[in-house]
């Protein structure tokens, strides 16, 4: 498990990192838990502290049966993901998180991403052994991105609510994606379409502890 809580700036995303990582343990098991998050002060969840994160993270897996869970949470855009530290500022794109995954040596891996257009990293990452889930589509913002809240709207339905309850990462996907849509048409937001692709051969190895 690594999660990273990317954009500084907004306490949401210290609080959605640290909470959707252990929604995700306390339904899958327990295993090597890497949780990083940025402040306006500054912070370790940099392009350079995940690529170390994830390479450390397969130390000790079953490269052929256990999975590597990584979770993103950040402002996005067409180009990736924000990463804000103090004065630092970074973009994380597809191609280079592409790149980090494939440098680790465990097969199966589910990446989540909590970001406006983060539909943008399916095309790069979505493949059999790789099951991606985002927030949003490659051409829509996602909401909820509020200093002081705990979760953004994505994050709420799909790990807050959906997750805890739900027999897999399908059925919980299918859950928040409704959740997500009710909301934002109650707020008059245009939706965000969240986005799941990939994965055939990484879902049926995580069985919920309940």
């Amino acid at each position: 498990m690594v999660s990273f809580g990317l954009f500084g700036d907004q306490d949401v995303f210290r609080s959605e990192a640290t909470g959707a990582a252990q929604v995700v343990v306390d339904r899958f098991g327990t295993g090597p838990i890497d949780v990083r998050y940025n402040s306006k002060k500054g912070g370790g969840a940099t392009i350079e502290a995940l690529a170390r994160s994830l390479q450390v993270a397969d130390h000790g897996l079953d490269a052929e049966n256990d999975v590597l869970f990584l979770i993103l949470t950040s402002h996005g855009s067409r180009a990736g993901l924000a990463i804000k530290a103090g004065r630092l500022t970074q973009t994380l794109t597809p191609s280079r998180l592409a790149d980090m995954l494939a440098r680790t040596g465990v097969r199966h891996k589910v990446v989540v991403i909590s970001a406006c257009y983060s539909g943008v990293f399916v095309p790069r990452l979505a493949n059999p052994d790789l099951l991606v889930i985002t927030a949003a589509d490659a051409d829509h913002p996602s909401f909820g991105c509020r200093d002081k809240a705990k979760w953004t709207y994505f994050g709420d339905a799909f790990f807050n609510i959906a997750l805890r309850q739900a027999k897999s990462l399908k059925d919980a996907f299918a859950v928040a994606r409704e959740l997500v849509y009710r909301r934002e048409l109650r707020e008059h937001f245009e939706p965000s379409n969240p986005l799941m692709a990939g994965g055939a051969n990484v879902q049926p190895l995580l069985i919920p502890r309940r």
